[in-house]
């Protein structure tokens, strides 16, 4: 590791001011700079006359641009082709990097958990969401710098895993494409029996939970729509409230039911589903802000609910029978009005095999992408600090 280099980021970075002033009426392209290293993106345009701003600052393709201001979110990035004249606010400072260093070797660095925390220890102020950094405070982070070649190869290792996570993004994507409209096209099949929903599922609503049920002698786990997200449920905060035993019989999960977010002010969450899988041990209640579906027995098998629900949220289905103005609410009144078109038993079976295949094969594509990440994570970190040791023309990914 010889002639790998202990320097500070000053010892590469320059400071430069390409000051714009900004004129009346005239619109000017922006760039925001995203937490942990994860580099530029668009964000609203400033607007002279409508902005605040009286001058703004040029950004060019390779720049590094830091934002001062939450610095303990470590946001600082590299600028690509496509930001090259884009413009940021005096919040923020932009870098030359000298020929030295590769920008997209330092943009690796700046994703890594030890320029996090050298962020965040250098951060100052009394207000955590106004907490900023200073220039000289950023040019002071120690850096260890490898030969051009060697960096030049690292960014290749890593270029060549992103290529692939960005593969598995698409198809991902495609995939999803392709479930949707074979979805749609099964659930909406007009060969089933047009029905009203509440003559193929039982529906029912939670039990609001107050305070005063923070204790008793039934203290027991419920789902609310913060744990169900698109197809899945997030039981990393799942909270306990009193459910007395007749509550529990009555407001209580059993598998294969599917649980729907009632409401939000956001039309994206109104109708998300999830099936219920037993994944925690019962009882698990619901509170009022889900609405719970379940098969009438020798009416419907559960998967048939599960996508007939996850089709009523890709449709909007759900959210067109939602009420409300600010915040959107789907009712279990409403909601038993709704057409179902129903197969047979036979044929619902044969529908959930096909969909449910699909959606296996979605979430090992999303798995594999998700794996990837992990490794990309651990192999940048330790060519970085040089746990492994690179040789410029021969390490194979």
């Amino acid at each position: 590791m010889s002639d790998w280099k202990q320097i500070v980021l000053g010892d590469l970075l320059t400071r430069v001011r390409r000051k714009v002033a900004v004129e009346a009426g005239v619109t000017y392209p922006a760039v925001s700079v995203q937490m942990y290293g994860r580099g530029l993106g668009e964000k609203e345009p400033f607007v002279g006359g409508v902005s605040k701003y009286t001058t703004l600052n040029t950004v060019r393709e390779n720049d590094v641009v830091l934002r001062t201001i939450t610095a303990f979110e470590a946001p600082v990035g590299v600028a690509r082709a496509e930001h090259d004249g884009a413009h940021v606010s005096g919040v923020f400072i932009t870098y030359e990097v000298d020929p030295s260093a590769l920008p997209e070797f330092l943009g690796l660095y700046f994703q890594t958990p030890v320029f996090w925390d050298e962020m965040r220890d250098r951060a100052s102020g009394t207000v955590l969401r106004r907490k900023t950094i200073s220039d000289a405070s950023f040019r002071a982070i120690p850096f260890t710098l490898p030969p051009l070649p060697t960096q030049e190869r690292i960014v290749e290792v890593i270029g060549a895993v992103d290529d692939q996570i960005t593969a598995l993004d698409a198809e991902e994507g495609a995939l999803t494409a392709v479930l949707r409209r074979r979805r749609a096209d099964l659930i909406t099949d007009p060969t089933g029996k047009a029905v009203r929903a509440e003559h193929a599922f039982d529906f029912s609503t939670g039990v609001r939970r107050t305070p005063d049920r923070a204790a008793g002698p039934y203290m027991t786990p419920y789902l609310r729509s913060a744990n169900v997200g698109y197809g899945t449920l997030d039981l990393s905060d799942v909270l306990e409230m009193n459910f007395d035993p007749a509550e529990r019989e009555k407001f209580g999960l059993r598998y294969g039911d599917v649980v729907v977010s009632e409401g939000s002010a956001s039309a994206n969450a109104v109708g998300m589903p999830a099936m219920w899988r037993n994944e925690l041990p019962a009882p698990v209640c619901t509170q009022m802000t889900l609405l719970r579906l379940r098969a009438l027995e020798g009416v419907c098998i559960p998967e048939f609910v599960y996508h007939w629900s996850m089709w009523a949220y890709e449709s909007r289905a759900f959210l067109d029978v939602a009420g409300g103005t600010n915040i959107k609410h789907i009712s279990a009144k409403r909601s038993k009005g709704m057409a179902v078109h129903l197969p047979s038993l036979d044929h619902q079976r044969e529908i959930a095999v096909e969909l449910d295949a699909m959606e296996s094969a979605l979430e090992a594509t999303r798995a594999e992408a998700a794996r990837l990440g992990e490794v990309r994570a651990v192999l940048r970190s330790e060519l970085l600090n040089h746990t492994i040791d690179i040789e410029p023309a021969d390490l194979e990914v």
